[in-house]
Parts: structure tokens; sequence; C-alpha cells
């Protein structure tokens, strides 16, 4: 194993007020759901809606072309913001440290589906066992809304989350369809439950919401590739989008500094050359690390983020992600003045969304 990779081969003492049985799943409704969304169409001058059956083959499909295009153009930006770059190049020694990892899980075979695992959130061999220790905390156990991201290792919290009764509020895919959905257990059906857990079964199931939503969340599950149990620090893929979700929950008040942050990965992936004095304003910390042998407090002291940073965010990203625009509309009426905006950069077709950190956040207040 790489020397670089931080082993911890015992688990933590906790408190036992974190560990809990999981709380058995209340009885779920059988009720029939056909699947149906509301297509806009012009009558007369007036705009009216009416239901159409929901396509699953070809909204799989354009979700699975979509996805080939970012992470081709992740591949791209990791070499471009790689080579002949300095140390001290925030991109380039993240890319270094995912690289690591992403390589080190396909040669010890310890990467599921879908693979390669580079340039995802990675699929992990014990994921479902990262997620039964994720369910038995008392801060997964005492929330009634949780927000869980939509990659493949956190399937089994968005499946615990909805057989024990609660409330998943997850991201539709690079928000590039809409913001968040939320997906209750009442609304499924026994055969339909697994379902609700995919992309696909959020988009059939879940009810979107918007930014006037009130919801608050009760835990936030994340996904990394790389995590630092001893400070909390963390690397996701390098789109941005969990500091995106993040942000805009900010805005809408759903979250504040106390909303406990977990994110579940696989013992290989703790790491312990992530230097958290070239972290960025934007880069979201976490609370708790749960892996399938064992459950790490962080006691991290990294600042969480306080709203979306705008400084270096591009006109073209604002262009192709809807409710960014939506919400940065918003906050200029409110506060009275523009925004900042970032450099205009060239992207390619609408896969690549991701977002650049600024040095200043605006948030609601």
């Amino acid at each position: 194993m790489d020397s670089r990779l931080l082993q911890l081969s015992h688990p933590l003492s906790l408190k036992s007020t974190f560990l809990n049985a999981i709380p058995r799943s209340p009885s779920i409704s059988s009720i029939s759901i056909r699947h149906f969304k509301l297509e806009s169409t012009k009558n007369g001058g007036r705009e009216t809606q009416r239901d159409v059956p929901f396509d699953e083959a070809a909204y799989e499909a354009e979700r699975s072309r979509l996805d080939a295009q970012a992470i081709k153009s992740m591949a791209e930006a990791s070499i471009r913001d790689t080579e002949g770059a300095s140390d001290d190049d925030p991109k380039a020694w993240k890319w270094v440290i995912r690289k690591r990892i992403w390589d080190f899980m396909e040669s010890q075979n310890i990467a599921a589906n879908p693979r390669p695992v580079h340039h995802r959130i990675p699929n992990f061999l014990g994921a479902m066992e990262a997620a039964n220790r994720l369910c038995d905390l008392v801060v997964f156990r005492d929330s009634q809304c949780v927000k869980v991201n939509p990659d493949s290792p956190q399937k089994g919290v968005r499946l615990l989350t909805l057989t024990g009764g609660k409330k998943l509020l997850t991201p539709q895919p690079r928000l590039r369809t809409g913001f968040f959905s939320i997906v209750e257990s009442g609304m499924l059906t026994p055969a339909t439950i697994k379902e609700a857990c995919t992309s696909v079964g959020v988009a059939k199931y879940g009810k979107p919401i918007g930014l006037d939503e009130k919801i608050k969340v009760d835990l936030i599950v994340i996904g990394s590739v790389a995590v630092d149990p001893k400070t909390g620090a963390r690397l996701g893929k390098g789109e941005g989008f969990a500091e995106l979700e993040y942000g805009m929950l900010r805005y809408m008040g759903a979250i504040d500094d106390s909303t406990p942050i977990v994110t579940s990965v696989h013992d290989c992936q703790l790491v312990d050359d992530i230097p958290v004095e070239k972290l960025l304003v934007h880069d979201v910390p976490v609370d708790i690390v749960c892996t399938p042998t064992q459950v790490i407090l962080t006691n991290t002291k990294i600042p969480k983020p306080q709203g979306i940073y705008w400084e270096m965010l591009s006109p073209e990203k604002l262009s192709q992600v809807r409710i960014l625009r939506e919400l940065k509309r918003r906050i200029e009426r409110e506060t009275g003045r523009p925004l900042p905006c970032g450099p205009s950069e060239k992207l390619p077709p609408t896969a690549q969304r991701s977002s650049k950190p600024g040095k200043r956040a605006f948030s609601k207040k």
C-alpha cells in the first residue's frame, strides 16, 4: 500500500451516545403509484400543464451520456491543471491525491461498479457496511430529514434513510435538470423503495423543490474521494457540486454551522496529506467519517462555508446551471447590488458544470 495512505487498523473509541441500533423500519404504505411528470403546453396563449408518462429509458440514456461527457471533461481538466503546475496550485495537488486513491482502488480491486472509478466518487467493496455504521449513529437516528449525495457508494445510506421512515433530500445529478428532490417512504411501495434510491427512481418518485421550500435538514451525508480523519479535510471528485449544494442550502436556511456532515468511504481513502492551510474557503469539511471497519469523529476545526462564492464562478458555468442563475438573480434583488462574476472560460458542451471558489460569500443576509 502507498506509504502516504494513513492506515487506521483499530476503531476509535466513541461515546455510547453516538452508536445505537438502527431503528426498525416503519410499515410502508402499499399505495399504487403511477409515474407521470408535468409538461407545459400552450393553449390559446395560456400555459397549461398535462401529465405525460415518465420515459425511464430516455432519462437514463441522457444521464449516462452527460456523465460520460463530464468524466471526459474532468480527465482533460486534471491533465491541464497538473502539467507544469507548482506544488502550491490547489488544483494540482488535489488531483495528485485523487489519482493516487483512484489508482490504488482499481489496482487492489477495492473498487466496485461503476468502474473505472476515476473521476467519480468511487464506489467500493464494503459500502453497505459503511452505510450501516453511519446509520448506527445517534445523529442519523434522531434526524427527520437527511440530505444524501446521489453517488453509488451512498446508495445504501439512501435506502436506510427511506426504510427508517425519514425524508430523503437528494440533488439532481450535477444539478443538470433542477435542484433537489424530496423522497418519502409514504410515497413508495415495498417494490419501489429500492428503485427510489437511484437517480431514475428519484426522478420518478421524488417531489422537486425550489429555493422557496421551507425545510430543515438535520444531517448531511457527502461523498468523498479522500478524507483526513484527523482534521476533517475532504476532497471530492473535482466538480464542486457538494460545495454548491451546501451553499444553496445555507441560503435557504435549511442548514447552519451546527448541521453535522458525515462521509462514508473505504479505509484506503483515509489520508494524512491534505494540507489544511491550502484548502479554499468553499471546501466543505466533515465531522464524522464512516468506513466498513470504523467510525471516526474528526473534531474538525475547519470553518464551514457560509454560502456560494461567486467571484470566480464563470459566466459559462452560470449559464449551464439554471438554479444558480435563479439564486444569483434573487440575491442581487435582495441586496440591491450586482454580485461579482469570475473570468470567462471555454467549457466543453453542457456536461462540465463545475464550480470555482471565490474569496467572498454572499448569503441571504
